[in-house]
């Protein structure tokens, strides 16, 4: 399924998300059930794309190969924003994008910095979105 959301859509996303610094990535594990870990939120703009990185010896590295559906939530429960957003995964390792999502916070994870080789990014083309707002549940869906 393609990317499905207007730019209007990726504006209003952009905004929902905006300032979240964890989301929990789904995937479905080899065995088809569904495992849930948290992720480090890019604060790059959002285009309808979403990134992450990872480490290529990963033992979840497979569950985010070619064309696997994901789920990605966000939850700030202060500020009463919930976004539940569907897509699929695909690995990069294109060392540029890298360098351009890169922030010196992640080298709590990846010790050789930037240019660790075991830098891998998981690249989620969303195809679409929910969001929950406010004390009424206000409810909007994006996409197909």
């Amino acid at each position: 399924m393609a990317n499905t959301l207007d730019i209007k859509d990726i504006e209003k996303l952009a905004e929902i998300i905006s300032g979240i610094r964890v989301a929990m990535l789904t995937s479905i594990d080899e065995d088809g059930a569904l495992l849930s870990r948290p992720m480090a939120t890019q604060d790059s703009g959002f285009d309808g794309a979403l990134w992450f990185f990872t480490r290529s010896d990963s033992a979840k590295i497979e569950s985010y190969s070619q064309g696997k559906h994901v789920n990605v939530t966000y939850s700030d429960a202060e500020h009463q924003r919930y976004t539940s957003v569907a897509g699929t995964a695909d690995l990069v390792t294109d060392r540029e994008i890298i360098r351009d999502l890169w922030r010196p916070r992640y080298s709590t994870w990846f010790k050789g910095g930037v240019d660790d080789p075991s830098i891998v990014l998981i690249k989620i083309a969303v195809e679409k979105a929910e969001y929950w707002s406010g004390p009424t549940g206000f409810r909007r869906r994006f996409g197909s």
